[in-house]
């Protein structure tokens, strides 16, 4: 209850100063281009990596992404920042 009642006090504030939610509340924010480049924000580490699926962490209790595909390579790998290039099937998010 206390994390939905923080999470619910975020939304409101970030909704009166009129701030993007995935900048306020540290949310996933993902960028694609096509189905070649995956561009993703704030998230927590790299799970697992292999040229056809990939597994990220994601911050606050958000869960996993998987991402699956072929021909993998991660371009830029920051500690908020990961790009991926590859031909992307399938994005997918787990709530733990």
């Amino acid at each position: 209850m206390p994390n939905s009642l923080a999470r619910k006090f975020q939304q409101w504030v970030s909704a009166k100063l009129d701030l993007p939610e995935d900048v306020f509340m540290d949310i996933p924010r993902l960028t694609m281009i096509g189905h070649l480049h995956l561009y993703i924000e704030n998230h927590s580490g790299l799970l697992s990596f292999s040229p056809d699926e990939i597994r990220v962490l994601l911050k606050h209790n958000h869960g996993q992404m998987i991402i699956k595909g072929k021909d993998f390579v991660i371009k830029t790998i920051l500690p908020e920042e990961l790009l991926l290039e590859g031909t992307i099937e399938m994005v997918k998010f787990i709530k733990e």
